[in-house]
């Protein structure tokens, strides 16, 4: 029933819509942009365009960031880097107070365009939020919310508009700018540091920047009418500013104090086993049994997605998939001669983690480093107690 309300509602309000007048001389159309949330997928902002005409008591706003949670097999599709994202309509009242209970940032930049150029950047929203063209294939560095705001316009002002590099742009890889909207020891940092690959840490070119919603209110702000000579940005307001509240920190359960407790037991395990000539198996059990499932996880995402960001994830490096294959070998009282070698060759990768890492091939979560560490100390302790077996 809640399904069938909503496409309800869709429907009214494009009948609605169509069934308005043309826009009128003194219509406004705008860009919002919403400042960063406390969850995750709200951490880098969202876009959105507004039409406002009291003269046709109208007053909406148009979205690229929408998603059905009753689309088949979605957290698949999710996953698989196959899900679409819909254009979505709101009542601007709404909208604005569903972002104001989030306690998030709302910027409003009129565009000082002519009356035509409204009118078909109306329409041009119009005939995408139809229901064959509102669906689009999402992607998180050049096709989303805050890039599809930049596409209508050079869509409907063509070469018109030019924009201009403002002065936030700096020499920065795709990576550095999706940390910069994210605190460093938290576990949605370090997920996505080990989640992508390599390919995001190359530069990012300036107009690669607008994949984010602060980038695009900076690039509208400097941007001008070729023919005119104008502003593309007429007037800005803030329609809401984020109320500053204290933000709980709790160092116990971060990343860093997590990874560092469990790299202190492996290593105290493997000192105490070292202490004693023994090995226990149940350790190396676990070791390799979580390394080896976050590495099938980390090829998974590599080569069986559509995500053009998780490509060249040189985290396999140190969460090997092979671990899996080796493990039986391991839960056993005595391994085979290869074993010691393969535990050689995972020093060796780890190596080439560290080599990746210092020549910027590939930039890894700081918070590994304890882990890393553990694992090394953990590998030529079992070399050695193979070797003396």
């Amino acid at each position: 029933m809640k399904k069938l309300w909503l496409l309800f509602l869709y429907f009214f309000t494009v009948v609605k819509i169509c069934s308005q007048n043309p826009l009128s001389p003194e219509a406004k159309v705008s860009v919002l942009t919403i400042g960063p949330g406390t969850s995750l997928n709200d951490s880098f902002g969202h876009s959105a365009f507004r039409i406002q005409d009291q003269s046709n008591e109208l007053d909406l706003v148009f979205n690229y960031g929408v998603y059905d949670f009753d689309t088949p097999n979605f957290y698949l599709k999710f996953a698989q880097g196959k899900l679409n994202y819909l254009l979505g309509v709101n009542y601007y009242d709404d909208f604005l107070a569903s972002y104001m209970a989030q306690n998030r940032t709302i910027e409003e930049q009129v565009l000082n365009l002519t009356p035509f150029q409204k009118q078909d950047l109306f329409n041009y929203l119009l005939t995408n939020y139809e229901p064959k063209n509102r669906a689009y294939l999402y992607d998180f560095f050049y096709d989303n919310c805050a890039t599809r705001i930049r596409d209508v316009a050079e869509d409907v002002l063509k070469d018109e508009l030019v924009f201009h590099t403002p002065e936030s742009i700096g020499d920065k890889t795709f990576r550095q700018l999706i940390q910069e909207n994210l605190k460093s020891n938290s576990w949605g940092s370090v997920g996505i540091d080990i989640a992508l690959g390599a390919v995001i840490d190359k530069k990012a070119k300036p107009e690669d920047f607008m994949f984010l919603p602060e980038f695009i209110f900076d690039y509208f702000d400097v941007a001008t009418l070729q023919n005119s000579q104008k502003s593309l940005v007429k007037e800005t307001h803030v329609l809401y500013e984020k109320v500053e509240r204290p933000i709980s920190k709790n160092f116990l359960f971060s990343p860093l104090m997590i990874f560092s407790l469990v790299s202190i037991v492996l290593l105290y395990l493997t000192y105490l086993d070292f202490k004693k000539g023994e090995r226990t198996i149940w350790v190396d059990g676990l070791v390799f049994i979580i390394t080896g499932l976050i590495g099938v996880c980390i090829l998974l995402l590599w080569f069986a997605t559509d995500h053009s960001a998780t490509a060249n994830n040189y985290n396999v490096l140190w969460a090997f998939p092979f671990n899996l294959i080796v493990l039986p070998q391991l839960l056993k009282k005595t391994s085979k001669n290869w074993v010691k070698k393969y535990l050689k060759f995972l020093l060796i990768m780890l190596c080439l983690l560290i080599l990746h890492w210092s020549i910027g091939i590939q930039v890894f979560t700081v918070t590994l480093i304890p882990i890393l560490m553990a694992l090394v100390i953990r590998y030529l302790f079992l070399i050695t107690f193979f070797n003396n077996q």
